[in-house]
């Protein structure tokens, strides 16, 4: 069965800002900053064995720096315990992509180079080796014969709070989140101050939608999660309605051939913008949100039943919030009821 790392991080990971936050923040080496982010590409493959599914997952994106293509590949690793041997579990991954590289490609004569990745999220101390040579009993006795193979580590909890607050940005904010989860003030400054920056909309989301399952799995409670909810629509929803507002005013003026009145239109349409547009977005912003919970739990909704949730204030959206986690709810004919009863 998936875990709740499973389902989250392999989609947080699939985003290309958090792709390039992880590497760009936490991988020191030079040709990072080489690497062309706007063209990197996830490919739809995996390669964890049958045996490991439930414990890592992994990523492979093909990305292009100096003219060359090359590939990352991140292994997600959640299990609490360390294992021993996963260089050599890592090297078997990068092999059996290499053979399906050449087999799905005859033509070609050589392997595309690849970057290995192992992001831990467990609690436990990482104990083990990152180099193939340390696991040998002997890697001298037939040394010219014998891979010379290593991966590079991400261990979150390997990270002083002081360091990730100094990066500041959405993959430093998850860790602290995953490491420092008492901290609760701390990271509503953090995430404050990420959303009054130029914080992607969709890639905010998708932490959101990160600590809806912390919440769901009862990992986080649901006033944390409502915290940062309220962040969200507050600051970034508020400033894309101010900017469009603002864009749709400056068109609106230009196409009348007015500029006389720009600075009133300007006002007027930010107003109007910021107090529809935040209504509105905390309304959808919490029927998406129980939407999601109520999917994760109990499956896909249908179209009738997501509209009936639209159709609901920002007052009944919070109190069917708290019954879902306060009220014994086993099914979706249970929180119907519910919602009739309200």
């Amino acid at each position: 069965m998936p875990t709740l790392h499973d389902k989250g991080y392999k989609k947080l990971f699939s985003n290309k800002v958090f792709f390039r936050q992880l590497l760009e923040s936490f991988v020191p080496e030079p040709w990072v900053q080489d690497i062309d982010f706007e063209t990197c590409e996830r490919l739809d493959k995996s390669f964890i064995t049958d045996h490991y599914k439930e414990t890592e997952s992994d990523l492979i994106y093909k990305v292009k720096f100096k003219q060359q293509e090359a590939y990352i590949y991140v292994l997600l690793e959640f299990q609490s315990s360390v294992v021993w041997f996963m260089a050599l579990r890592v090297l078997h991954y990068l092999c059996s992509f290499w053979l399906d590289y050449a087999e799905s490609r005859p033509p070609v004569k050589k392997l595309p180079p690849i970057f290995p990745i192992v992001l831990y999220s467990g609690n436990k101390r990482w104990t083990a080796a990152t180099e193939l040579q340390n696991l040998l009993a002997h890697p001298d006795l037939l040394k010219a014969y014998t891979p010379n193979f290593r991966y590079f580590k991400i261990a979150e909890n390997e990270y002083p709070q002081e360091r990730l607050l100094q990066i500041q940005n959405l993959v430093s904010t998850l860790f602290l989140a995953e490491t420092y989860p008492h901290d609760m003030e701390l990271l509503k400054s953090q995430v404050l101050a990420l959303f009054e920056d130029k914080t992607d909309k969709e890639a905010a989301s998708l932490f959101l939608n990160w600590f809806i399952q912390l919440v769901v799995y009862n990992k986080r409670e649901l006033s944390d999660y409502q915290t940062l909810e309220t962040i969200y629509h507050d600051k970034l929803e508020a400033r894309t309605m101010l900017e469009h507002a603002m864009d749709k005013e400056r068109q609106r003026s230009f196409l009348l051939g007015k500029t006389e009145g720009l600075e009133a239109g300007i006002t007027q349409g930010i107003r109007q913008g910021i107090t529809q547009g935040i209504t509105q977005g905390i309304v959808q912003g919490k029927a998406e949100t129980l939407m999601r919970l109520l999917e994760i739990r109990f499956g896909q909704l249908t179209e009738n039943q997501q509209a009936r949730l639209y159709q609901l204030n920002p007052d009944e959206l919070n109190q069917l919030l708290f019954n879902l986690f306060q009220t014994k709810i086993d099914s979706l004919a249970d929180f119907w009821q519910v919602l009739e009863t309200h």
